[in-house]
């Protein structure tokens, strides 16, 4: 499965959903047929009866959903298609979840950690990376608890000059200090 969008919350008393797409064009998720709902690896498939786009969401009705307590249930589920059912992507691009849990470093060798999520900010997505090994840190009350160090690293060819997928690696023209 690939996730494709999130439910954010009902809409209106009749059942009807407001979701969030993570597609290229704000309508590619109506292009496919079967939509599956709920967390990896718990997904149920479900029917699409109605939908509309509304501003910068979806609004969806799916079969069996008839009133709002039943849609707020849904609230936070994600919604994700077959692999199969997706065209293999040209060259260059890639399915964000295909990115998630690939290792990155830089052009020094510096291990960076792996992918934990792709965003979107208009002027062009951003890797997050965390880095694998906590750090032990001093809080303000005295207690010491372990933080991870994550990165923001634009997804463009000048700081990312190589993915590879297959070889699970991905790297980055970034300092180590940033």
């Amino acid at each position: 499965m690939v996730v494709m969008g999130r439910i954010v919350a009902p809409y209106g008393v009749y059942g009807w959903l407001k979701v969030v797409p993570d597609t290229e064009h704000l309508d590619g998720l109506l292009d496919y047929q079967a939509w599956w709902i709920g967390k990896s690896p718990n997904w149920r498939e479900c029917t699409v009866e109605q939908t509309k786009i509304h501003n910068d969401v979806l609004l969806i009705k799916l079969a069996g959903v008839a009133d709002r307590d039943a849609a707020f249930s849904l609230k936070g589920q994600q919604i994700a298609v077959p692999r199969a059912a997706l065209p293999e992507p040209d060259e260059g691009e890639y399915y964000w979840s295909d990115l998630i849990g690939l290792s990155v470093s830089n052009t020094q060798g510096v291990a960076f950690g792996k992918i934990t999520q792709v965003f979107e900010t208009g002027a062009n997505d951003v890797l997050v990376v965390r880095e694998e090994q906590a750090v032990s840190v001093k809080g303000k009350d005295g207690k010491t608890h372990e933080e991870y160090r994550e990165r923001l690293i634009p997804f463009t060819s000048d700081a990312v000059p190589d993915v590879n997928i297959k070889a699970g690696t991905v790297l980055v023209d970034w300092d180590a200090d940033f």
